[in-house]
């Protein structure tokens, strides 16, 4: 698919389709005035007749001729006070359903002249740019890998946006959002791979492969037989029921000064979880295929990094494992000891994400962080608590936090800060360790990210619990992609100019 950006005249940008927005009720954009002189009043006429309404994604194409495009699309944009960042995307999502299986192999967008409400950096050109990219790319997304039968190759090949320049500055965004989507569509890909073939060492394999594609890529990969010389034993209790050994994956972006702290993301990647000896009931099972979600995000985060290359340092550590029940595995009432020093009895196997995280936590210590970023499917208690639209968010650091929460609401992609009030740290309280990998029904997500913060004194952290965002279920199954477009848009405002 051919993508780029023009700032050429809407009559003299020709192409198989048009889209144009209109506005349910509003200021009509000049692009979709332009469109109308072209036309010679036709959607003003057919706006009066009742076929366009301009209500939010609604969509109509109209047969044209002797014209410079073969069909009109129409897309409805709404109120112009309620045009939030989401409603705009919305109406985004419902364009490229209409395109991408259509008739047409080349289109005209011409939707980034439709005003957006909201805050300056949400609401710019700029801003609107990046998300039609980042559209673009993820509503184009199909995984047809393990099929027989491949769907028949789309006829649409050619997108020109157009924008009230081709500067740099617009171009940039542009792109990025192109790469955040492509980004997304990688954590999709690995998500979506089934386990038997999606296990730790295959992911060990997609690293290298990412810095092999990228030279400002550096992949280090830790064993089992390192990670246990290192003191790596819960990392290692985790996988001690599965033929798949762990492994410790370790992606470097050094794209900012020598001297600048680099920005670590930490990912759980239990590339299957059964739940181990505390085995979790057959239905729905096979999702948890989906519980290498956080691994997956940084892997998308660390491919928009090499695609775009800011300028920021950025470290991925991936802690990778397969949570199988088998003589070997650990058993409720181990106790195993961290590579912090501290130990843990092990109340639940099915509580292992924060397992395998919390050395992980404290290896990164090593790169001496600016911030330290944890992603993980960790608790179905997010998933009670926030349900499937926004990630829980809980920080050791107020400012941290608020800069998440804001990347999210630009980028759409929003979480909830939950408390990680001491008074939690009380319910992980052991008669036989320093602590307990459960903290009992209540507070579910609030304890697990309790149990994270113990190893994550050193430093500024931030824990996302993407249980309920990681990936969708029912007819729509599949991995989401976020929240790459949250970690994008935080780490380009850490980025230098």
């Amino acid at each position: 698919m051919n993508f780029s950006l023009s700032s050429k005249a809407i009559a003299s940008a020709k192409a198989d389709c048009l889209v144009i927005g209109l506005p349910e009720k509003g200021t009509w954009p000049d692009s979709t005035n332009q469109a109308d002189e072209a036309l010679g009043g036709l959607i003003k006429t057919l706006q009066k007749a009742g076929d366009l309404s301009g209500k939010n994604a609604t969509t109509l194409t109209i047969p044209l001729t002797d014209q410079p495009w073969s069909r009109l699309l129409v897309v409805g944009t709404g109120k112009d006070t309620d045009r939030s960042p989401a409603n705009y995307r919305k109406a985004l999502i419902a364009m490229m359903t209409a395109l991408k299986d259509g008739p047409s192999k080349s289109v005209v967008i011409a939707l980034a002249d439709t005003t957006v409400t909201g805050e300056e950096a949400a609401s710019s050109e700029a801003a609107r740019l990046s998300l039609i990219g980042r559209t673009l790319e993820d509503q184009l997304y199909t995984f047809s890998d393990f099929k027989s039968e491949k769907p028949a190759a789309r006829k649409l090949n050619k997108a020109v946006v157009l924008a009230s320049s081709a500067g740099k500055a617009l171009k940039d965004a542009f792109n990025l959002g192109l790469a955040t989507g492509r980004g997304m569509n990688l954590a999709r890909d690995l998500g979506n791979t089934p386990p038997n073939i999606c296990h730790p060492e295959w992911l060990a394999q997609q690293a290298k492969k990412l810095a092999k594609d990228y030279d400002c890529i550096k992949t280090e990969v830790l064993d089992e037989k390192q990670m246990e010389k290192m003191g790596m034993n819960t990392i290692l209790a985790v996988g001690k029921g599965s033929t798949q050994p762990p492994r410790l994956i370790v992606m470097e972006y050094r794209g900012g000064k020598a001297k600048d702290k680099p920005h670590v993301l930490v990912g759980k990647g239990i590339t299957f979880d059964t739940g181990g000896i505390s085995l979790k009931p057959g239905e729905g099972m096979d999702e948890m295929k989906y519980d290498m979600g956080g691994s997956a995000s940084v892997f998308g985060a660390m491919k928009v990094l090499a695609e775009t290359q800011p300028k920021i340092n950025v470290v991925a550590v991936i802690a990778a494992a397969e949570n199988m029940p088998d003589g070997g595995a650990s058993r409720p009432g181990d106790i195993v000891t961290t590579l912090s020093g501290m130990t843990v009895e092990i109340l639940n196997t099915d509580a292992e994400g924060r397992l395998v995280l919390c050395d992980a936590l404290t290896y990164v210590k090593k790169f001496d962080p600016a911030a330290v970023i944890d992603l993980a499917t960790l608790t179905g208690a997010c998933i009670i608590a926030l349900g499937n639209h926004a990630t829980g968010l809980l920080a050791n650091n107020d400012d941290l936090a608020d800069e998440l929460l804001a990347a999210g609401e630009r980028a759409g992609d929003r979480a909830w800060r939950l408390p990680l009030w001491d008074e939690y740290q009380s319910q992980l309280d052991s008669n036989f360790a320093d602590m307990a990998n459960i903290g009992g029904r209540p507070a579910g997500t609030i304890t697990a990210a309790c149990f994270l913060s113990r190893f994550a004194k050193d430093y500024r952290w931030a824990h996302l619990d993407i249980a309920g965002t990681a990936w969708h279920s029912g007819k729509a199954k599949g991995s989401s992609g976020r929240p790459v477009p949250l970690l994008v848009d935080y780490l380009m405002s850490h980025a230098g100019k």
